[in-house]
């Protein structure tokens, strides 16, 4: 298998976990408007182990991209643009445009989640505020969660 075959292979790998994570943060996105927080947590583990997966993957894209250019004799860094202008692949411009989309796309699902929580934390702390002006010791709220559990 030369260079090249395994960076396409990783860079199809790559495409399937950013696609998986677009999945997961629009569903992220529907718990968060539906306050759903077992299910939140469930995707806050799951994106970190994407993540991970992403991570391993760009090393050895990276890693695959060097060892190229030392073959080809290329000084400085390859990237995906070059890579296809130096074999004329195709394959490779459509990759690179597909992975530029999914990133676009993450980036703003991202933002719009950010926002979110943003926003929920403010709701959260606001209602603290209001519950200690009016005279509630929000301390004391944890303790008769656990009694009324008990009973």
């Amino acid at each position: 298998m030369t260079v090249t075959d395994c960076i396409k292979d990783i860079l199809t790998e790559q495409i399937t976990a950013y696609s998986m994570l677009q999945s997961l943060l629009q569903r992220e996105k529907i718990c968060l408007i539906n306050v759903n927080h077992s299910e939140i947590e469930v995707c806050s583990k799951e994106k970190d182990t994407i993540l991970i997966r992403l991570r391993l993957l760009e090393d050895e894209r990276k890693r695959l991209l060097k060892k190229y250019s030392v073959q080809k004799g290329i000084s400085g860094e390859v990237n995906l643009n070059m890579l296809y202008q130096d074999t004329g692949d195709d394959s490779f411009e459509s990759m690179r445009l597909q992975i530029i989309s999914l990133l676009q796309n993450i980036t703003e699902l991202n933002e719009f989640n950010r926002i979110l929580i943003d926003r929920s934390v403010n709701l959260f702390k606001n209602t603290l505020g209001f519950l200690d002006s009016a005279g509630f010791d929000t301390n004391n709220i944890q303790k008769v969660r656990i009694i009324s559990r008990e009973v």
